[in-house]
């Protein structure tokens, strides 16, 4: 694959300047390094797991909606728990304002 296809946006929702910048960082790596110093830079842009997901999931958003899915299930969470504890938190933060 070339840098294009392995680095395409797929989704812009909700990138801020920052995941701009992370997703320069990595464009401008592959193209000093190739794929082998792009692994090198996600390892350590995993460092920050918040980042790394909104920028991987930029990049390969059906990927990472996947594996959130997948590790949400390995640790016996469903989409109904997580309904719950959003609704949970919305009326906490509700009552605070």
């Amino acid at each position: 694959m070339s840098e294009a296809e392995d680095l395409a946006i797929q989704d812009t929702t909700g990138l801020t300047d920052a995941d701009w910048a992370e997703i320069n960082k990595l464009r401008k790596t592959y193209k000093r390094g190739g794929r082998k110093a792009v692994g090198l830079a996600l390892e350590k842009l995993a460092k920050d797991p918040f980042r790394f997901v909104v920028v991987i999931g930029a990049l390969y958003p059906d990927m990472m909606r996947e594996m959130i899915r997948d590790r949400m299930a390995e640790a016996g969470i469903t989409e109904q728990d997580l309904r719950e504890l959003i609704q949970k938190l919305e009326s906490t933060l509700g009552t605070k304002h």
